[in-house]
């Protein structure tokens, strides 16, 4: 059932939303100091072109730096990329059939505005650590 999700999710919104994430990640990886948040940028992307069967669990070994780093990318691209997952949910959910992809935009917002100190896990095992 997941991989029916993905696949019309990968047609509605998905791509789109990964070419957005794929935007931003370049544009971080411009200079030395934005390659982490490039990095997290494709990770995102990655989540948001295929996100059905994966959810995100905090990681407990994730310390001050990522909490700096979360308030840096909610103002360099965590803002648009959220606000991005809100046109596209609320577009989803004007039918009734688009109402689950709607509500798995609405999911991938937290994760875009503080990615850092996140991992993107399989949700048959939403407590493992890589």
């Amino acid at each position: 059932m997941k991989t029916i999700l993905n696949i019309i999710w990968l047609v509605l919104s998905g791509f789109w939303l990964f070419l957005g994430y794929l935007f931003a990640g370049v544009l971080l990886c411009i200079t030395i100091i934005g390659i982490p948040f490039g990095i997290a940028a494709f990770r995102i992307g990655l989540y948001a072109l295929w996100p059905f069967g994966y959810t995100t669990v905090e990681r407990r070994d994730a310390g001050a730096p990522s909490c700096i780093g979360n308030v840096l990318w909610l103002i360099l691209a965590g803002w648009w990329l959220a606000i991005a997952h809100i046109v596209t949910g609320i577009a989803l959910c004007i039918t009734i059939i688009g109402i689950p992809f709607g509500i798995a935009n609405f999911k991938l917002i937290p994760v875009s505005l503080l990615p850092l100190g996140r991992e993107i896990v399989p949700t048959d095992q939403p407590f493992a650590t890589r």
